[in-house]
């Protein structure tokens, strides 16, 4: 009897567990929080009345401690760390980190094809990687904040090598999880694309598999699937929902980049992209509703 009953109980765990895996589950997770203040405003404005229950915070942002100070207010929002290699200020002396910094700005390189470029050409030094993403993330961890996983702006973290420093840094201080932004190659179901962005997802969505294997070889976790759009435009309400009704079994992010204000933020950045959009499908009520009725979990890197 005592054997049944343990036969029974060991055989419903193991139904719950797959009821689990077969679920969906929704990470929106904000990137460049800490980059100005009317991102931060847009993030909470997101965790109180929307979908954003995970963001990642650039400490090189001049609203960096803002950021944080606004996470000690929301517990529900996990916290990770934007990794940044390019378009900032180091956190680090130029000269400490020669390899990564324009020496006319004394700033990092201004985009990810800069230096990609750099790093074809052997000119990206990995010591220099190490000594950087260290000090950003000590500047993290200085604050208490305990970070719930990594990513990078721009998706530096998936070239081959820093992928491998990246890694130590989770692994040396108990980062559980790491950005995987292996998006489809064809966003036929969002956008159309041309030849030259579809050759630019591949190579993307290769790196990104290949850095899913060494993070997962390593006991790092990664979701399952990732959703957004590369390419610089918004993740609008339309472009939000379709990839809802296209959501896979497992759990999936979608990356953002919210903010309050185009006018503001638009020249700030020095990036034209429609920041105002993407906070507004993360708080659509038509979204908001579609993901209760679907019953999709909204969650954050913690629930991996």
């Amino acid at each position: 009897m005592v054997t049944t009953s343990i036969i029974l109980a060991f055989t419903g765990c193991l139904i719950l567990e797959r009821m689990i895996a077969m679920s969906k589950q929704l990470i929106i997770n904000a990137d460049d929080f800490g980059r100005h203040p009317l991102i931060d405003r847009a993030v909470a404005q997101g965790v109180e009345r929307g979908l954003i229950r995970s963001a990642t915070v650039m400490v090189t942002g001049p609203a960096f401690a803002d950021a944080t100070a606004l996470a000690r207010r929301m517990p529900g929002l996990g916290m990770g760390i934007h990794f940044t290699l390019v378009n900032a200020k180091p956190v680090l002396p130029p000269a400490e980190i020669p390899s990564l910094v324009d020496p006319r700005t004394e700033e990092l390189v201004p985009d990810h094809g800069a230096f990609v470029k750099r790093f074809l050409q052997g000119k990206i030094r990995l010591q220099d990687v190490r000594r950087e993403c260290t000090a950003q993330l000590d500047r993290f961890l200085d604050t208490g904040l305990v970070p719930t996983h990594a990513d990078s702006h721009q998706h530096m973290h998936v070239l081959p090598g820093i992928i491998d420093v990246i890694l130590d840094l989770c692994l040396d201080h108990g980062i559980p999880a790491l950005r995987i932004p292996a998006i489809p190659v064809s966003l036929g179901a969002t956008r159309p694309s041309n030849l030259g962005e579809q050759v630019g997802r591949m190579g993307l969505h290769v790196l990104a598999e290949r850095a899913r294997k060494k993070a997962q070889a390593a006991g790092i976790r990664t979701p399952d699937h990732f959703g957004g759009i590369v390419a610089g435009e918004a993740v609008d309400k339309n472009a939000l929902r379709t990839i809802l009704l296209n959501l896979k079994d497992g759990t999936t992010e979608v990356m953002l980049h919210p903010g309050t204000s185009n006018e503001i933020l638009i020249p700030a950045t020095q990036w034209d992209h429609d920041f105002e959009a993407e906070l507004a499908a993360a708080t659509d009520p038509d979204i908001l509703e579609f993901v209760q009725d679907q019953g999709i979990r909204i969650g954050n890197f913690r629930d991996l």
